[in-house]
């Protein structure tokens, strides 16, 4: 008769490894649930608007705060685990004055929003749509070509620098931006007399200057500026003698002053 095949012993400590493991894991999984569902439902971590502390704001000057409020406003009432915080710091970021935003859960139910103000670095002078005439409205830029509504009741002293639109990108702003920062960089005090600077072509800047109590045009171009301003000052008593009535000058060689002739109206 054939031999029967002995069979393989049972893997007791196998088994018992896996149920053990498995058990493991159940009672990690029902504990994490319960956890959630206590910090979910938990009076103490609730966001309550009744407490001034709920929600705190820091670094805020400029930022429009009711803009930055409302962004949180349908978290009261609710856990702060159940408050979204990447989503809370999207919608931070759309606002124009933030430049960066934290959300962080303070223990056992606030909130703390740090916030990052962008710097303007000039006023912007851009036509209104639809008017007639000359009437323009006044923002501010960063240095990222970012515009900014002026706040109320802050003061600030900077040029008008023009050749910017609300049809550029921030990029194409940044450009313009940066070449009006190298000039008033090269000016250095003297830019304190600089009034508006032109930069539709960032590498042939116009400004705007203030001249024994008159406002001058003067070409600039690419770069050389605190040289090119210089020799002008130097120069416009001798100019205005036989010049009085000229107020745009091309400074763009170096080597000359060319006085513009406005022409007859």
């Amino acid at each position: 008769m054939p031999r029967e095949k002995a069979r393989p012993p049972f893997r007791w400590r196998l088994w018992l490894t896996v149920f053990a493991w498995s058990a493991v894991f159940l009672s990690s999984a029902v504990a994490a649930r319960q956890a959630h569902r206590y910090a979910l439902r938990d009076p103490q971590f609730i966001l309550s608007s009744d407490a001034r502390s709920a929600l705190t704001l820091q670094g805020v000057t400029y930022a429009a705060r009711p803009k930055l409020l409302r962004i949180f406003a349908g978290d009261y009432g609710r856990s702060i685990f159940a408050v979204p915080l990447d989503e809370r710091r999207r919608r931070l970021l759309a606002i124009d004055w933030v430049e960066d935003a934290a959300v962080s859960r303070i223990w056992p139910n606030r909130l703390l929003v740090r916030i990052t103000e962008r710097q303007p670095v000039a006023f912007v002078s851009l036509p209104l749509h639809g008017a007639s005439g000359s009437a323009a409205r006044f923002l501010l830029v960063d240095a990222q070509g970012v515009l900014l509504d002026p706040p109320l009741r802050a003061q600030f002293a900077f040029p008008v620098l023009t050749g910017l639109t609300d049809e550029q990108t921030d990029a194409e702003r940044r450009v313009r931006v940066r070449a009006m920062q190298g000039l008033m960089d090269d000016l250095g005090p003297a830019g304190q007399n600089i009034s508006e600077i032109d930069a539709a072509a960032p590498d042939d800047l116009n400004v705007v200057a203030q001249v024994e109590g008159r406002p001058l045009e003067l070409k600039l171009g690419d770069g050389n500026y605190a040289r090119r301003l210089q020799n002008f000052l130097l120069h416009y008593p001798e100019i205005r003698k036989h010049a009085a009535n000229v107020t745009t000058f091309d400074l763009r060689l170096d080597d000359r002053i060319t006085a513009k002739e406005q022409p007859d109206q």
